[in-house]
């Protein structure tokens, strides 16, 4: 994975680290303590957020059903499904599931995401 830093405007990376820390700091808050640290993210997963930032910088007004189903199908396109506990070995995700079905706390992590994102949009 290359370097974080912006270069030529690209706020992408810049802005998933953040968003990724912002998730971890969520999900330990919850006694979730599965996030590494962005820097011991598995590439796979550094990607997926680069990628959810880049769909919110060209959907500005998505909404957070939006958001999670942007993540869905990035991870089902990657042979993900339904599992009851997160496996990257099995590619197998509790999240892979229509947001309707999420609980409530996973649920504010599109929102979390959204508004970290919404911090590097170009005003």
């Amino acid at each position: 994975m290359e370097e974080e830093t912006v270069v030529h405007g690209d706020k992408a990376p810049l802005a998933a680290k953040l968003a990724h820390e912002v998730n971890r700091a969520y999900c330990q808050s919850i006694g979730d303590n599965s996030q590494p640290k962005w820097e011991d993210a598995p590439d796979w997963q550094r990607e997926s957020a680069i990628n959810g930032v880049k769909f919110h910088f060209a959907n500005p007004n998505a909404t957070p059903e939006e958001s999670h189903t942007n993540w869905l199908n990035e991870k089902l396109a990657a042979g993900w499904k339904f599992g009851p506990v997160k496996d990257a070995d099995k590619k197998e995700h509790p999240c892979c599931v229509a947001y309707s079905e999420l609980p409530r706390e996973q649920q504010i992590k599109d929102y979390l995401f959204m508004a970290v994102v919404g911090c590097f949009k170009e005003a």
